[in-house]
Order: C-alpha cells, then structure tokens, then sequence
C-alpha cells in the first residue's frame, strides 16, 4: 500500500492552507482497498432506470448504482472491511469501537464477527430499532444511553481510551475513504464516460470516496452531493472552511445525520466536489415511492436522497446527459414505511 498523498503535497506553489490539508487516499490506495474487500464485499449492480430518467426535466440516461444491495444493506461494509484489514493482530485482538445511526454500526459488527472481533456501538437514544437488531444480531454489544450523536462520539472515544479499543471512524479516515472509493471505481467499469454522478452526504465519507475515484479518472465528469435541509452538515463546513458541529438534526433521513463532516472528509470535497445541495423530507420520500413504484426498489431515506436533488430540479442537466445516483442503502423499517410515504 502507498502512503496516501496529495498534489498539494508535492506542489512546491502551496498555499499554507494546503498545506494543513489532511492527506488523503490515492488511487493506489482505491486499488489496495478493492484487493482487500473481494470475496468480501459485493460488487453491486449499475442498472438503467429509464422510466425515472424520463420524469427528470429536462429527461436524461439514468442509472442507479445499487448500494442497497451491498452486505448489511448498504456502501459502510465497504470502508469498514478495508479498515479492520490494515489493523495488526493486537489491535485487533482488544477490539472494536464506533459511533453510528446505523448502517456503519451494523457494517462494524458484521466486519468484526466475520473475524471474531470483539466491537461495541455507540448509538444514540431513538436510534432506528431495526438498526439496532440488526447491529446486535451481528454480535456487537450497543450502547444506548447518549442523548444524541454528538453525546455517542463522546462515550464511543472514552472507551477507545479506557479500554484500548480501536475507533473505526465512520466517515473521517483515509482508509475508510479508500473502501468507500471503489464505489466510484466500479461505476467507471460499468459506465466509463459518465457526465454526473449525484451521491447522498451524510458525514461525508461516501462522497469523499466516490469523487476522489471519478475525478482522478474522468475529471469531466461532474460530481454533486445531496444533503438534507434539516441535517446540512457539509453545506455549513464549506461556508465556514471548517468542520462544524450542528444541534440535532431534523430529517427522517437518519443515515444523513452525522453532527459534522470530518476533516479528511473536507478536504476531499472541496477538491473533488462540484456543487453541494439540499433537500427536504417530502422530496425525499418522493424519490422512495418512485424508486419502489418505478424500479422496483426499496432505498432507505438516505439512499433515495440522491434522487430527490434530481427529480426536485435541484442538480442542472441537460436533455439525455448519462447520470448516476448513488442509492447508497436499503435499511428501511417496513413497519414504517407506509407511514413515511403518506
């Protein structure tokens, strides 16, 4: 594995602020990541959605890259599985430990079973109960007791100190970023010349990845995030330079609300993104009754949040332009869909 680097690093016209940058992953280190998680990991489908494709105006060619399908139901197996693989036998031996809404937390506890890893999760109060069964069927032991997510990343790094744990970050690692890359190294095999792809951003992780891997390949091709208006933690960090801590979020798009981006997670958006925009809770369960309705498709909130920014005119196109949506999961509570969808 090389060492991660950026161009800043080796430009010798940088800037101080470039030069406080966070490294980040290289494609050698996508490369790595997509060696390690084989076997492992899905290589899931890139699968055409025309009907969808037509009711975006103007009409374009579209595609769904069905992360949803993905081991424990969404793209976190990917990044967990490349981390706990760079950890030595003593690392691995004390154990796990994350903070998580659920879908990273369910991705660590399979991860680490699958190796007969020790993990605990920190979760918040609330935290959606099929998440938390499934986090536990997996054999993670769930903490409950923080009363938001801010509260669990704190209970989650005590842990990792008193205990010796090592924290498996759910968004803010290069190596967690390299896992979550080779979504966007897959979509370039299947559809080499695309001219968007639009990715839900929660902490920032998924985006950091797919970007870093379409824009070092295809720099044309445009990359756009889609962010809830009620958890909007990216959109504040790019207006303060800075990550921020938000108050509680306010979107049934639970897997979307991380209390902040990470610094790796910045930096790789302000270099690779394009453009960050915002949804709002009817768009997005719009999108999911489109994605049930028209394509046979059940994405979570969050999954279907990339969607919405299209069908809701929030990302420009133009008339037949090839345009990916990252569907990045399917851990809806069935229990509560129809309630959502109404």
């Amino acid at each position: 594995m090389t060492t991660p680097t950026t161009p800043e690093q080796s430009s010798p016209e940088q800037s101080p602020r470039e030069q406080s940058r966070p490294a980040l992953p290289t494609l050698d280190d996508v490369r790595a990541a997509r060696g390690r998680i084989a076997g492992l990991a899905h290589r899931t489908p890139l699968t055409t959605a025309h009907s969808v494709g037509a009711l975006v105006q103007p009409p374009v060619d579209l595609y769904l890259k069905e992360e949803q399908r993905q081991k424990t139901g969404s793209f976190k197996a990917r990044g967990v599985l490349n981390r706990v693989a760079t950890l030595d036998e003593v690392r691995r031996g004390r154990g796990l430990v994350t903070v998580s809404a659920g879908n990273h937390a369910a991705a660590v506890s399979w991860a680490a079973a699958a190796r007969g890893i020790p993990a605990t999760v920190f979760m918040r109060m609330g935290a959606a109960t099929n998440k938390v069964a499934a986090t536990r069927a997996y054999g993670a032991t769930v903490d409950l007791e923080a009363k938001d997510n801010t509260e669990a990343f704190d209970r989650a790094h005590a842990a990792e100190r008193e205990r010796g744990l090592t924290f498996v970050h759910p968004f803010d690692d290069p190596m967690v970023i390299a896992g979550t890359a080779t979504v966007g190294a897959e979509i370039l095999e299947d559809l080499p010349e695309p001219d968007l792809v639009v990715v839900p951003v929660g902490g920032g992780g998924l985006i950091s990845g797919v970007a870093l891997a379409i824009k070092e390949t295809r720099p044309a091709t445009r990359v756009v995030g889609v962010e809830p208006v009620g958890a909007p933690t990216v959109t504040q960090a790019l207006a303060a330079g800075r990550p921020v801590t938000l108050g509680p979020p306010d979107t049934i798009a639970d897997g979307l609300a991380a209390p902040f981006t990470g610094a790796h997670n910045l930096a790789a958006i302000q270099r690779y993104v394009d453009e960050v925009v915002l949804v709002t809770d009817d768009e997005i369960r719009h999108a999911m009754r489109l994605l049930l309705e028209r394509a046979k498709l059940l994405a979570e909130p969050a999954g279907a949040a990339a969607l919405a920014a299209l069908l809701a005119g929030k990302v420009s196109v133009t008339a037949g332009q090839r345009v990916v949506v990252v569907v990045s999961g399917g851990n809806m509570d069935v229990t509560k869909l129809g309630e959502m969808l109404r």
